[in-house]
């Protein structure tokens, strides 16, 4: 008769041991995994968050010195207008900003109503689209009448830049 031999304790103990460490590791896979989908997710948010600016535009003074910078944040649909320098208009007068683009009308984009440093225009993509560049004039009070262009000469102007996003 053969007599049969058991597995020895040590054959035991090491496949017990691979199994729990299988286990850790494929527990600590899974926790990394997750991690790294909360990682995923906080980025995506912020991203989001982060303003999409598409279009820039400098506008220079006479003396080619940076006056205005405008940007477009597609997201809040608005314009975001830093003045550079001290120039203000004067009680009676307004500063009104103007898109240009080749061969169309010179279109507003509105009324600068604030002499704070940085304020806010709305506008769309679409009214920046086709234009090629930036202009601001001195109006009278409230801007120019609707269906009457700018007074002429121009007090900035400036190229519209469109940013890869």
């Amino acid at each position: 008769m053969v007599e049969k031999k058991g597995v020895s304790g040590w054959w035991r103990a090491a496949t017990i041991a691979c199994v729990v460490l299988l286990s850790i590791g494929v527990a600590s896979g899974v926790s990394v995994f997750e991690q790294f989908k909360a990682q995923v997710q906080h980025l995506q948010v912020q991203l989001k968050d982060t303003a999409q600016v598409k279009y820039i535009a400098v506008l220079n003074d006479e003396n080619h010195a940076p006056a205005l910078l405008v940007t477009m944040n597609l997201q809040d649909n608005a314009l975001q207008i830093q003045r550079l320098n001290a120039v203000t208009e004067g009680r009676e007068d307004s500063m009104q900003l103007w898109a240009m683009s080749d061969g169309d009308p010179v279109r507003s984009l509105g009324v600068l109503e604030s002499k704070g440093k940085t304020l806010r225009l709305p506008a769309t993509e679409r009214d920046f689209a086709s234009a090629t560049s930036l202009a601001i004039s001195v109006e009278d009070k409230g801007g120019a009448r609707p269906g009457q262009g700018p007074r002429l000469p121009y007090l900035f102007k400036g190229s519209v830049i469109q940013k890869a996003l």
